[in-house]
């Protein structure tokens, strides 16, 4: 349970601390920062970084990364602190009454007082417009995909009430992004970008397994449903099925992407991204302690270079 600390200065229990907002923000808008997670960061950065996969993936196989890449890189990075900061503050409005019953995260805005559900409500559209505004500079297949992933992030704060397995739909909204990115550049999907998803799905499991066992127990008590609740102490098997399914998928989308391009060496390079993933993965697993709430936490947070490595491996295949 948070110390009386958190709930009299408003600073959220699982924040960073020192955050910018705790330091920063103007004191009116901190509530509504904590709601859309600003403080905590990650979350950004994990429904970023497939983003980018799909961009430098897409942009290898045409050859070229100009000032449209660059905006597509920068445009996503805007879009995902909007939308996942939209994306939080509805699962915070649909799980008040259950926040409010676990100890991690009782001492968020609404379940501790600092930000009314109409004010919540009214924060919500206002990311989404602005989201809304910078997906309009993309291409129409982009704006399409943008507009129906609204569908798993409206689906997910629901899936724990009804399934055991949430990262699942945690899995389809976070990577959307490979796919939207993807077609922000070519105009079109292709079986590349849909196995490069589907990587990211299975990464998901990995990293939202390793988080939820920070509440199997809490959970348990209130009957919210989870991968962490459903494998129990067999995590670490089922986490080293999500490793290897993130690995193959991931280099299975690469050489469909890049093969026809007949470059080894460039192929070579972007393949080095997901080993090289999967070797921070493995060490994530060699780390793990499900009983260990610190340490799973900055396994949980370790994600975010994990998911970069890919990236830059993909990014250095560009420059052959």
């Amino acid at each position: 349970m948070p110390d009386s600390s958190h709930i009299t200065n408003g600073q959220v229990a699982d924040a960073v601390k020192g955050n910018w907002v705790d330091r920063l923000a103007p004191v009116a808008a901190r509530p509504y920062l904590r709601l859309s997670r600003a403080d905590r960061p990650i979350g950004t950065w994990l429904l970023l970084i497939p983003c980018w996969w799909g961009l430098l993936l897409a942009s290898a196989t045409t050859g070229t990364f100009g000032l449209r890449e660059v905006w597509i890189a920068v445009g996503c990075a805007i879009g995902a602190f909007l939308m996942r900061g939209a994306g939080c503050t509805w699962n915070d409005i649909t799980d008040r009454d259950i926040d409010g019953a676990v100890a991690r995260t009782r001492s968020r805005p609404i379940p501790s007082g600092q930000v009314s559900v109409k004010g919540a409500l009214a924060w919500l559209v206002a990311q989404a417009l602005l989201s809304f505004a910078i997906l309009l500079t993309f291409n129409g297949a982009a704006i399409a995909l943008g507009i129906a992933a609204l569908v798993p992030v409206c689906i997910y704060p629901f899936a724990k009430r009804f399934t055991w397995w949430p990262q699942i739909f945690l899995g389809l909204a976070f990577n959307w992004g490979a796919l939207l990115a993807w077609c922000a550049v070519t105009g079109s999907l292709t079986l590349a970008p849909v196995l490069l998803y589907v990587a990211g799905i299975a990464w998901t499991l990995f990293y939202d397994t390793i988080y939820a066992h920070q509440d199997a127990e809490d959970d348990a008590l209130i009957g919210v449903k989870s991968t962490a609740r459903l494998f129990g102490d067999t995590s670490p098997r089922w986490l080293r099925g999500f490793l290897v399914a993130t690995v193959l998928l991931m280099s299975a989308a690469i050489i469909v992407a890049l093969a026809p391009l007949a470059n080894p060496l460039v192929l070579v390079i972007a393949l080095g991204g997901p080993w090289a993933m999967g070797w921070h993965m493995a060490w994530q697993l060699r780390r793990l302690d499900i009983d260990d709430s610190p340490r799973l936490l900055a396994l949980f947070r370790s994600n975010r270079d994990a998911g970069l490595i890919a990236a830059l491996f993909l990014a250095l295949s560009q420059l052959v």
